[in-house]
């Protein structure tokens, strides 16, 4: 059985973090080679192609979600990542009544009433916190400002001012089954002249924010949310939980407390194998080779 893991010409065998992956399967008699997504590799000669660091997507969605609609054997699938490169489902899984941060959608030629108090502004397509801003209370000229600079889709979301001091806690489903989770620091810096992007320098290839990441033991509160938020995706998308081949789920603590959804990212996400057990790895793999034999 051959496995493409499908990455971008600025990382073409991705940033380490799946490694121990490419072993995995090879342990379970399945060859994976890396390949970025606009290659021209043979993509259609695989048994499966896993989607996994194609970073380099948001400039150019239309063009990505062709190349997905031409691959036979995708995963996640083609559904599964129209759905999710724009993050308007937040509205949706609300609608479901999974806790989330409150989002309000922007579409280009609204003239938003900036609310009072700390928000963030951040484009709907995006990864690795590219293009989010963190706006000062009453900073409405800086949040004009981005808005133009956008041009696009926004979300605008209240700042969890918690994400200071604990970060986000991001779950990891393999195969719709619960495997691991990790915490990311604080990415945002405080809003003011000169210091209005992320705190952390972006990588040397630009498609994302260097991550301070540590392993997470979430309690029972989180494991309860961030299982509605598979559940309801699951639901909505009308496929089954082991559909999925991999979830990774980013939840904060509101004001009150309580986790609420960030981010459910089923598209590109990293899966943080080099925070948790070795093990991770291996259920990575044999959660691709149950899709193996699934199609």
């Amino acid at each position: 059985m051959k496995v493409f893991l499908a990455s971008c010409a600025e990382l073409p065998e991705s940033d380490g973090d799946d490694d121990a992956v490419v072993d995995a399967l090879a342990d379970l008699g399945v060859h994976a080679d890396w390949a970025p997504w606009d290659s021209g590799a043979d993509f259609a000669s695989a048994d499966l192609v896993v989607l996994r660091s194609t970073w380099d997507y948001t400039e150019r969605l239309p063009e990505f979600l062709a190349w997905c609609a031409s691959v036979p054997r995708l995963a996640n699938p083609l559904p599964v990542v129209r759905w999710n490169t724009d993050k308007s489902y937040m509205v949706e899984l609300a609608d479901a009544g999974v806790p989330t941060v409150p989002t309000t959608l922007l579409v280009p030629g609204d003239e938003p009433e900036w609310p009072a108090g700390e928000f963030v502004l951040k484009p709907a397509v995006g990864v690795g916190s590219v293009g989010v801003l963190r706006v000062a209370d009453g900073d409405r000229a800086a949040a004009d400002a981005h808005w133009k600079a956008l041009d696009a889709k926004a979300l605008l979301q209240p700042y969890q001012a918690t994400v200071d001091q604990h970060g986000e806690t991001a779950l990891v489903f393999l195969g719709g089954q619960y495997s691991h989770a990790f915490t990311k620091g604080a990415m945002l810096a405080p809003g003011g002249a000169g210091n209005r992007t992320t705190t952390g320098e972006l990588d040397p290839t630009g498609l994302f924010a260097v991550e301070r990441l540590s392993p997470a033991t979430p309690d029972a509160a989180r494991r309860r949310v961030a299982e509605d938020a598979v559940d309801a995706t699951a639901k909505l998308l009308g496929v089954r939980r082991a559909d999925l081949l991999y979830a990774r789920v980013d939840l904060v603590t509101g004001a009150h407390g309580s986790p609420l959804l960030l981010e459910l990212e089923l598209t590109e996400p990293s899966l943080g194998f080099r925070e948790t057990d070795p093990a991770a790895a291996h259920r990575f793999a044999s959660a691709i080779r149950a899709a193996l034999r699934d199609r």
